[in-house]
């Protein structure tokens, strides 16, 4: 039941997603070289439109900055921004009949070890990334992801060059910031209900926003300049910002390159916001298991209406809903609140939201990025094991050192590896004593096991005595079945004595009794 209590939650949560999503939305339609309003419009139908059609309580949609690369080739691919955003309109088609299809059972095939890698890969990406922001340096876009940056620097040598080029004054709004954020949610965790009420970030961005000003009326040199302050493409009034809507090129409907695009970014919006809702899910105090399939006719109808009115492609976003989660949220309402905050904001007020500096912002977003990658998190992946570590590990590196959906492919490639090798070692028992086998089969055996059982035979002696036991009720592929028959016909030749167990409840004739 939904009441006065989760509404204040929501409303909490909402607004410190909206001020997360103000300057990614702007950051991701400037390095996809499309219109800049077509980020903020994205953000609207991100929350209002995908919020209110998903069944996930914590995830929030919007523009994604793992499809920059495919966004910005597509334009100069298709020529222009109008007949780009007619193949977002028949993506999001495409992406409701993979709902309608049940694709999003894909997602419950992603290692464990793969989406808490991708998190924690999230997280220092945040923190790397927001530090030259956090220093002065705002060349770059804010939510970029990618390794080698726009402005020519890569991830660390941005913050080298950061560091050599220090603001005073934005890293005096930045440290405030963050204090203030630090302290904030440690007497709200003491049970203060003060500090539970109001969100930390939005007084965060306040207290950056005073203290700019106060410095600026007094004709200080520490007052931060408008390349240090968020920035909107337009001047205010609904008039303004409605008239900024373009709609598709319909006559591209016969370019066969609108459908080539089309199908890419159905595919990989649709890859990357099941892999995000995965990933949220785990993160969510309550555990709630959000329905992928609905997921993705949300995310289709969604870019459908993004097409529509001029927007980019939107995807389920981890950045935008692990802050809503670690806000308090208590339903998906906080989504759709973030979209009409957004809506209302730079429709009626642009002129105040030109007053945040990106120094705040990028505080809130460094304190993000820990909660995603704490240090006890590295603790208990190692704890699990080297066969959960090392695809964690990798997933964190490939993705540090490429881009988002590159690494989380490399990640994915290493899991499965990992994935597969245990269950090599897991599927055949190997039991011996001087001259004595026993092969037992502990699970299904795949041909992709062929490898391991053809070891296990090699390294059996002559003059052995050799036990095999298929008599557990599994599925034996044909192929280890037929490597068993060859060995126990050649056994004789090497002096080898085979006995082989079988049952009336066997699943495969060989050891059926």
């Amino acid at each position: 039941m939904y009441n006065n209590q989760h509404l204040l939650k929501d409303l909490k949560s909402s607004v410190v997603v909206f001020l997360v999503a103000l300057p990614l939305c702007l950051g991701i339609s400037l390095a996809s070289g499309a219109p800049l309003v077509s980020g903020i419009l994205a953000g609207i139908v991100g929350g209002i439109v995908v919020g209110a059609l998903s069944s996930s309580h914590t995830s929030v949609a919007g523009p994604a900055a793992g499809l920059t690369v495919i966004v910005l080739t597509a334009i100069e691919s298709l020529g222009d921004f109008t007949s780009f955003t007619l193949a977002v309109v028949v993506a999001g088609v495409l992406q409701i009949i993979f709902g309608l299809l049940k694709a999003g059972k894909l997602g419950a095939y992603f290692p464990n070890s793969v989406i808490k890698g991708m998190l924690a890969a999230i997280g220092l990406i945040l923190i790397l990334k927001q530090i030259p922001h956090f220093l002065g340096i705002d060349s770059d876009f804010m939510g970029d992801m990618a390794f080698e940056q726009q402005d020519g620097f890569n991830t660390f040598s941005e913050i080298w060059y950061a560091i050599q080029s220090i603001n005073v004054g934005v890293i005096i709004i930045s440290f405030s910031s963050l204090f203030l954020m630090i302290g904030w949610e440690k007497m709200a965790k003491k049970g203060n209900k003060f500090f539970q009420t109001l969100p930390a970030p939005l007084l965060a961005v306040l207290l950056g926003v005073i203290l700019n000003e106060w410095v600026f009326a007094e004709n200080s040199n520490l007052a931060v300049g408008k390349e240090h302050l968020v920035a909107l493409p337009f001047e205010g009034g609904f008039q303004s910002f409605f008239n900024s809507f373009e709609l598709p090129q319909w006559s591209e409907l016969g370019n066969w390159k609108v459908y080539q695009v089309a199908l890419t970014l159905a595919i990989v919006a649709s890859l990357e916001t099941l892999l995000s809702v995965e990933a949220i899910d785990k993160i969510d105090p309550q555990r709630r298991v959000t329905n992928k399939n609905r997921e993705l006719l949300a995310q289709g109808l969604g870019n459908t209406v993004a097409g529509l009115i001029g927007a980019l492609p939107v995807t389920s976003v981890i950045v935008r809903s692990s802050a809503n989660i670690g806000s308090g949220n208590a339903s998906k309402m906080s989504a759709i609140l973030h979209g009409l905050w957004m809506l209302l904001a730079v429709s009626l007020a642009p002129f105040y939201l030109e007053l945040i500096p990106l120094a705040s912002l990028s505080a809130i977003l460094i304190l993000i990025g820990y909660k995603l990658a704490p240090p006890q998190l590295f603790r208990q992946m190692q704890i699990h094991g080297k066969e959960q570590f090392l695809p964690f590990i990798i997933t964190i590196f490939a993705i540090l050192m490429t881009d988002l959906l590159m690494g989380i492919l490399i990640g994915m490639v290493a899991g499965f590896f990992f994935v597969i090798r245990s269950s090599h070692k897991k599927s055949i028992v190997v039991v011996n004593e001087d001259s004595r086998y026993l092969i037992r089969f502990m699970k299904d055996v795949s041909f992709l096991q062929k490898p391991l059982m053809q070891n296990i035979l090699q390294e059996i002696p002559q003059g052995a005595f050799v036990v095999i036991d298929g008599s557990n009720h599994l599925q034996i592929d044909r192929d280890i079945i037929g490597m068993i028959e060859d060995f126990v016909e050649t056994s004789e030749e090497r002096s080898i004595k085979c006995e082989i167990v079988k049952s009336s409840l066997a699943m495969n004739e060989y050891f059926k009794a």
